[in-house]
């Protein structure tokens, strides 16, 4: 059999369907075209025969006619839909596409989630047979919308989407809650009847019933390399709970921390339960016969649920043998916190995403008790933005670059006159400098999202084996490379040593001069651009001061744990003096030094790492009585000396009050200045003032008020530092799995650079070492000789996870770029290369995005 590649998976499987998509207008919603984006699907969608690829949240009566074929021989008569959502949170979308599209006759629903997990989810309204439902829902919605919208304009003429009609779309979908708009339509009008063959006219009088086809599609997936993915950000599976609120849970984005306590049959979140159908339907997909083993309470969970789901068919399909190692995020929350050397993971830190879309999945089931309801995971988008702005600042008045950009500003203001005339004016003249700021902000929408696979060529998967001076290194490399396909030449293509950003941005510019260069080399110019600002200030200062201070952290927790406390009340306070000198200089932003967020995520890393190498001082925290008040002290005053840049979970309730303390702060800091000195000159006039206690009275109920405030952080802050006891004495939660992850510590090969937990993980299992905490899931052949043929003598002894040949392992929670790097050099080192690895997780993590899910807004 061959190797196993997500990507060449990912494209198979559109092939696959590759029927259903010919001749159609193919909808897709925001979590697929994520998914979508990063392997660079949409020219196969179009090589397969599709009109048009659209947005599902957007559609419009125009798709139709973006039809990139040029055929127009008939009419759309299919849509497909592809949704990584519930079918119940796409309806009202789907519903809006088949009102904009009057000749549709048939709509195809391709769904990640399965009718299992339909039927699973507590908020969907859909049972067991969940599909064929939804075939008979939207029939029913459909026709019952259609027949309102005909009876409504029997007294009025038909409306046509032309002319001055395109301004009133907004008017036309409100006038049915869901945002439809059925009728005659665009389509149908007689401008657009005679260019077909005259059979639509047939096709709408008789009245043909709409066919709906509703099927399972699970490769919505986002692969960043052909050996790593994560599930999109906006999809169901990432957007739902993965803990409910209880004691032990961290957030609704993070698995529980892992006790060893069963969990009740009830209490099973319902991201947990779409996570296992997901795992399960994808080895099916790739025919791989799984060996599960599971680290962690929540992934023991998942492991079971995907044995309840096997059987005796599957397992004895002719399928290629896997293991299957499913391990909870909370286990080890210091690799995705740490900025560690890996040039993607500083690239994504810097790089600017695309604003999240308010989640669909807040219609709830009204028969649904709203005890039940679970809220969705505010996730941040992995539809990572590049702008390309440098590329077309212009640098002469009359470089070819700044005609390019004249061009792009022509093309973007669109046709404002329904006839073409033969000089057109009403153009704006871009090549003025007063419209220099026009030009950079319409052009910031200009961006690309990164490409596991660009013309064959993997980047992504390449820059995942490098560090922050190799990534950089490997970009002016493949930069060299172009300009010599090119036969450009660049004053720095063979300077020698450090890569500077005006070195990459040379030859960038260079590179993106002719037309064709910058389409044939836009894969290599836009990881050239995300390395330019990935350098740029003030990102690059305050990843290196976050590096620097770790390394403090981590020297320190092996001495006291008094220096380390030490440690971090100096971080709280420094930060504390950065942005107080920030407000009185109106500065944006201070080069090297952090934020008082970024100390609250320091001193998490602080706690984790004072549980790990202080595991028996655990009776009120890793810290003494007197270190602790100390640090409860400098960050309530921390928060109170600057009140308005503070935006924390665990503030909540308190904005207004925080708010007004800044807004006195500020008036107080603008009037001192002002104030003149008191005078003993005026005692006299103001002795017949001293009865007066109004200003005193005020002054008592200002203070007050402040006591009361500082009363109130308080409190949210002791419960913080609860909080931070959680994350410190987690270990100590479950003994099994805290003797496990001490044993693993013979695996740190580096003792000046920390190693992961999947790192140190993989090379323990590769070596046939049994971990304690790790739990083997059965098969159903195995229960079968354990439960019969075991009493014949034919009992199956326990498989190991590092014997296969394919290894898939999946972190709950979700994954960083680091771990990816870390487990591929554990394969190289171990004494099976030849392995084949697999990693992937929920999501993709960021520093930033884990202080979000624990201590985010």
């Amino acid at each position: 059999m061959g190797s196993v590649d997500l990507i060449a998976a990912c494209l198979d499987s559109i092939r696959q369907i590759g029927d259903e998509i010919a001749d159609t207008i193919v909808y897709v919603d925001v979590g697929t075209l994520e998914a979508f984006q990063f392997i660079g699907v949409f020219p196969l969608l179009l090589e397969l025969g599709a009109r048009a690829v659209c947005s599902l949240e957007n559609a419009s009566p125009l798709d139709a006619v973006a039809d990139w074929h040029s055929k127009f021989s008939h009419p759309v008569r299919k849509i497909v839909v592809l949704t990584s959502r519930l079918l119940s949170d796409a309806h009202r979308y789907i519903l809006r596409c088949l009102g904009n599209h009057g000749t549709v006759s048939h709509c195809t629903v391709l769904t990640a989630i399965s009718e299992i997990g339909h039927s699973a989810y507590v908020d969907s309204p859909l049972g067991p047979d969940a599909f064929r439902e939804y075939e008979t829902l939207l029939v029913q919605d459909h026709e019952e919308l259609f027949n309102k919208c005909e009876k409504s304009n029997k007294h009025k003429d038909n409306i046509s989407y032309t002319g001055s009609d395109f301004t009133t779309d907004a008017d036309k979908y409100s006038e049915w809650g869901s945002g439809v708009h059925y009728g005659s339509n665009y389509e149908s009008s007689p401008t657009k009847r005679n260019l077909f063959d005259g059979d639509l006219g047939q096709l709408e009088a008789g009245g043909k019933r709409l066919s709906v086809t509703v099927s399972h599609f699970p490769m919505i997936f986002s692969p960043i390399s052909s050996r790593a993915f994560v599930l999109p950000s906006e999809g169901i599976i990432a957007d739902s709970c993965l803990s409910n609120q209880h004691e032990d849970s961290l957030g609704p984005g993070l698995p529980s921390i892992s006790t060893g306590k069963p969990f009740d049959s009830d209490e099973v979140p319902p991201g947990v339960t779409l996570t296992a159908q997901f795992l399960y339907h994808l080895s099916n997909k790739m025919d791989l016969k799984l060996d599960i083993f599971s680290l962690g309470d929540t992934s023991k969970v998942i492991g079971k649920l995907m044995m309840d789901m096997s059987s005796l068919y599957d397992v004895g399909r002719n399928k290629r043998s896997a293991g299957l190692l499913i391990v909870d995020r909370t286990v080890d929350l210091l690799t995705p916190c740490f900025h560690g050397d890996s040039f993607l993971d500083r690239m994504l830190s810097s790089l600017p995403r695309k604003e999240k879309m308010s989640s669909s999945s807040v219609t709830k089931n009204p028969q649904t008790p709203s005890k039940h309801s679970h809220a969705a995971v505010k996730r941040v988008p992995l539809d990572i933005k590049v702008p390309f702005e440098t590329v077309f600042k212009k640098e002469e008045p009359k470089s070819r670059t700044s005609m390019l950009s004249e061009g792009i500003m022509s093309f973007m203001s669109g046709w404002n006159s329904a006839d073409v005339e033969p000089e057109v004016t009403w153009l704006p003249d871009y090549s003025d400098k007063a419209h220099d700021d026009k030009l950079g902000s319409d052009l910031g929408t200009l961006n690309g999202s990164l490409l596991s696979n660009y013309a064959g060529v993997c980047y992504l998967e390449a820059l995942l084996d490098r560090g922050a001076k190799d990534g950089l290194m490997l970009i002016k490399k493949w930069l060299i490379e172009a300009l010599q396909h090119e036969k450009l030449s660049s004053a720095s293509k063979g300077r020698q040593g450090a890569t500077s950003v005006s070195e990459i941005h040379s030859m960038v510019q260079t590179l993106s001069q002719d037309h064709l260069s910058l389409l044939r080399n836009r894969g290599v110019i836009q990881l050239a651009l995300a390395a330019e600002m990935t350098l740029l200030e003030p990102q690059s200062s305050r990843w290196d001061a976050f590096t620097s201070a770790e390394r403090i952290l981590s020297v320190t927790s092996a001495e006291t744990t008094q220096s380390l406390a030490s440690e971090l009340r100096d971080f709280i306070n420094t930060s504390t003096s950065v942005d107080s000198h920030k407000q009185a200089t109106t500065m944006e932003s201070s080069q090297g030094l952090l934020s008082f967020r970024d100390v609250l995520l320091l001193t998490i890393i602080g706690y984790i790492l004072a549980g790990e190498n202080f595991p028996t001082s655990m009776a009120g925290g890793p810290f003494s009585w007197e270190d602790e008040r100390s640090l409860k002290d400098v960050v309530v005053d921390s928060i109170l000396e600057r009140p308005s840049s503070v935006k924390l979970r665990f503030l909540d309730g308190l904005d207004n009050e925080l708010e007004a303390r800044a807004r006195s702060k500020d008036v107080e800091r603008n009037n001192d200045p002002a104030e003149p000195a008191s005078s003993t000159d005026d005692f006299d006039d103001e002795w017949g003032n001293w009865d007066d206690n109004d200003n005193a009275d005020d002054q008592k109920e200002e203070a007050y008020g402040d006591m009361q405030l500082k009363l109130e952080v308080r409190d949210r802050i002791d419960q913080l530092f609860k909080f931070f006891h959680k994350l410190s004495s987690m270990r100590l939660r479950n003994h099994a799995l805290g003797e496990g992850l001490a044993a693993l510590s013979r695996f740190e090969t580096d003792g000046y650079s920390r190693k992961g937990l999947l790192y140190k993980l993989l090379l323990a299992l590769l070596s046939r070492y049994d971990v304690p905490g790790l739990e083997y899931h059965s098969s159903a052949v195995g229960r079968l000789f354990k439960s019969g043929l075991g009493r014949f003598g034919l009992g199956q002894s326990k498989p190991s996870f590092g014997e296969q040949s394919v290894l898939i392992i999946f972190v709950v929670g979700g994954i960083n770029t680091l771990e990816v790097r870390e487990v591929m050099k554990a394969i190289s080192e171990s004494s099976r290369p030849d392995v084949e690895l697999i990693l992937g997780g929920t999501t993709l993590l960021t520093p930033d995005d884990m202080f979000e899910l624990m201590l985010g807004s």
